[in-house]
């Protein structure tokens, strides 16, 4: 459950969806007997912090990985994979495609706001994921 965004139903069933798949996507995903449920995001706000930036500045005066920044790198990562991912759960998906990964300075550097998103879909009744052939588009 994400602490930061309030729990609320999403009935989809009269609603339009959103995504940034392109229309060839959209025919794959057809084909293949799955359907998008909509645009799903998971967000994160990491303070770098005064300590470890510190030790990181020193650090970066010498060549080679600054382990602090990539450490908060890959948890910020991981906590926004982790919210999209709920989001989709909330829908019933089966999965999420097409995801980016988009991170941001924020407050002149001090701060990261990393966005995980991508299209929340599910397979049909009656599909295996194989493709047909027949797929269509309607627009």
């Amino acid at each position: 459950m994400n602490p930061i965004r309030p729990e609320k139903e999403r009935d989809m069933s009269n609603k339009a969806w959103t995504s940034d798949l392109s229309t060839r996507d959209l025919w794959l995903l057809e084909d293949r007997g799955y359907e998008p449920l909509g645009l799903v995001v998971g967000n994160t706000v990491f303070a770098l912090g005064v300590g470890s930036g510190i030790a990181a500045g020193l650090k970066g005066m010498a060549r080679g990985e600054v382990q602090e920044y990539t450490k908060l790198l890959y948890e910020a990562r991981e906590l926004a994979i982790s919210r999209m991912q709920e989001e989709a759960t909330q829908l019933g998906a089966d999965g999420v495609i097409a995801v980016r990964i988009e991170i941001e300075n924020m407050h002149g550097g001090a701060w990261l706001h990393i966005m995980a998103i991508g299209t929340a879909v599910k397979r049909k009744a009656g599909h295996d994921g194989t493709p047909s052939g027949n797929g269509t588009v309607l627009i």
